[in-house]
């Protein structure tokens, strides 16, 4: 099974729209089919470096000493950009003022979002959540055409969250988070009309392994509401994975197996240059045609 229970008593009620965040959708980039994060969560990964080559230039992800960011420490970040769309919503709407950077929730409110218990080490891993996603780098080079037509380079880079702060009750356990939000990710979602958002299944914040998260993504950002096909090594190659390839295929195909995935069916195919994974949204037209009798 990919899918861990929920919490004992869990009320899920409707907090904030979970959402995935696309960036840079103008200049072919997203950080939905790369891993800024690490997947394992054995493997702190401190101080080593992810880098990703891509058609228009290559990400690279740098780990700080307290190790690097890992997938499920990037649900806080899930939660600020599902906040502040929500609030630019309203916003563009005329009911509210133009939100800050600043998110700034109370523990319990961000162990409800992403769908923990609310005991007292989840509130003081939130802690180094925050200290891992401040230190964990994201530096992205871009080549691109001038107004002249000539190519030029773009680098820039920030880490996952730009500062943090917590606020501890006066038992000692953290009471409120206080993050920024990088100065790219604000920008991406204020600037503009549409802002580069994907909504997620509630259910996204109960995969358990790593892999099934980063399939989930990948299917949401590749699939959307229909089908597509990747390579399982072109898998590989984007998840950032330290192991080899043999070991990453042995866990893929656990995933596939289990295949409870919200949202997405996946299935094994052969390709001409090896194993294909599909990914298909349950309720496609496609899938009904497949499914469909002669």
């Amino acid at each position: 099974m990919s899918i861990r229970k929920a919490p004992k008593a869990e009320s899920q009620a409707d907090f904030f729209v979970p959402t995935l965040y696309d960036v840079g959708t103008k200049d072919s980039r997203s950080i939905m089919d790369v891993a800024v994060f690490r997947l394992s969560k054995r493997d702190r990964r401190a101080g080593e470096i992810i880098h990703y080559e891509l058609s228009d230039g290559h990400v690279t992800v740098s780990g700080g000493a307290a190790g690097m960011a890992s997938v499920w420490d990037y649900d806080l970040v899930l939660m600020a950009v599902s906040h502040l769309t929500e609030q630019m919503n309203r916003f563009r709407e005329g009911k509210a003022e133009r939100p800050s950077r600043i998110f700034r929730p109370h523990v319990a409110d961000v162990l409800r979002f992403c769908r923990r218990s609310d005991g007292g080490k989840q509130k003081d891993d939130l802690v180094e959540t925050c200290i891992r996603l401040n230190t964990t780098h994201v530096a992205v080079q871009r080549f691109k055409k001038n107004s002249k037509g000539k190519t030029i380079t773009v680098d820039e880079g920030e880490p996952l969250i730009s500062r943090y702060k917590i606020i501890k009750s006066d038992t000692g356990k953290p009471e409120y988070i206080e993050i920024e939000l990088a100065d790219w990710m604000y920008r991406e979602i204020t600037d503009g009309k549409n802002p580069d958002v994907l909504t997620v299944h509630q259910d996204y914040f109960l995969i358990d392994p790593g892999i099934g998260r980063f399939v989930y993504r990948l299917a949401r950002r590749a699939a959307g509401k229909t089908e597509a096909r990747w390579s399982f090594q072109t898998i590989y190659d984007r998840s950032g994975s330290s192991g080899t390839l043999k070991k990453f295929t042995e866990n893929l195909r656990k995933i596939i197996n289990s295949n409870d995935l919200p949202e997405y069916d996946i299935k094994e195919e052969q390709g001409n240059s090896g194993p294909l994974l599909v990914m298909t949204y349950r309720n496609s037209s496609l899938q009904m045609e497949n499914n469909a009798g002669p």
